[in-house]
């Protein structure tokens, strides 16, 4: 793990900016998505709203997880913490301090059997490996908080259920999917020959477009577990310029 960077108050200007163009953006598209009349709208919207919704919800959970490095807002950490239980808390009613204290422990024991992430060795497959992640992070608990707001929605609000689960649910649970296989099951499969180091992590080679695309540069893994305090925004070009200093693509 690389030592700390002393970080600018530009870094936390841009850190706050992130979280606040994600948070305002996903806000407005899910109260959009919840507010739309779906059998009055041209089915390509939809689906371009579903798709936008998907992606930020990824959003709000990078911001979150960047919290949980202490670069979302680096000036003050009770900030920078309060970003972060914001945004795994309307992600889906998350802990933020359970979900640190996990992620922290990922990183000490990446792809090992003290690893919160990693499969149990029974399910290695992406489908089973992605059912055992999730069980280790959901609690009865969001489930009934869950399942009490989509009540209040449906029948305090009258939002038809379709707009709640199409525009709502779907694209939080898809958004898992896509956390988890960028950033999971990708970077620390098991394949043929050993990880490169003790981060026990892969890059994938996206271009920066579709590393961002795909989940906000997550899938620089190596690059993450390597240099923990540069948050997602900087990713890409940490990944670049290793990439120059050993000629690789």
């Amino acid at each position: 793990m690389s030592k700390a960077p002393l970080f600018t108050p530009i870094d936390s200007v841009k850190g706050l900016s992130a979280a606040l163009i994600i948070g305002g953006a996903w806000a407005a598209t899910l109260y959009l998505g919840l507010t739309l009349p779906l059998a009055e709208t041209h089915p390509l919207l939809v689906v371009l709203i579903f798709i936008f919704q998907t992606f930020l919800y990824t959003g709000l959970f990078i911001t979150a997880h960047d919290a949980m490095h202490g670069t979302a807002f680096p000036a003050n950490r009770k900030i920078n913490n309060a970003i972060g239980s914001l945004a795994v808390w309307l992600y889906a009613l998350f802990s933020y301090a359970r979900l640190k204290e996990k992620h922290w422990e990922h990183h000490r024991n990446p792809a090992s059997e003290h690893d919160p992430d990693y499969h149990d060795g029974e399910h290695e497959g992406a489908i089973a490996w992605y059912f055992h992640f999730m069980v280790g992070y959901m609690t009865w608990r969001q489930l009934f908080g869950l399942a009490v707001m989509t009540n209040v929605l449906l029948h305090l609000f009258s939002v038809p259920l379709s707009n709640i689960l199409l525009l709502w649910a779907l694209p939080s649970i898809l958004s898992t999917v896509q956390l988890f296989y960028f950033g999971t099951y990708l970077p620390h499969r098991n394949e043929e020959g050993e990880f490169a180091d003790h981060h026990r992590a892969r890059s994938n080679n996206f271009s920066p477009f579709w590393s961002f695309i795909t989940c906000y540069h997550f899938g620089y893994h190596w690059e993450h577990h390597a240099f923990p305090y540069l948050p997602w925004w900087k990713l890409a070009g940490q990944h670049r310029k290793l990439s120059n200093e050993t000629g690789s693509t």
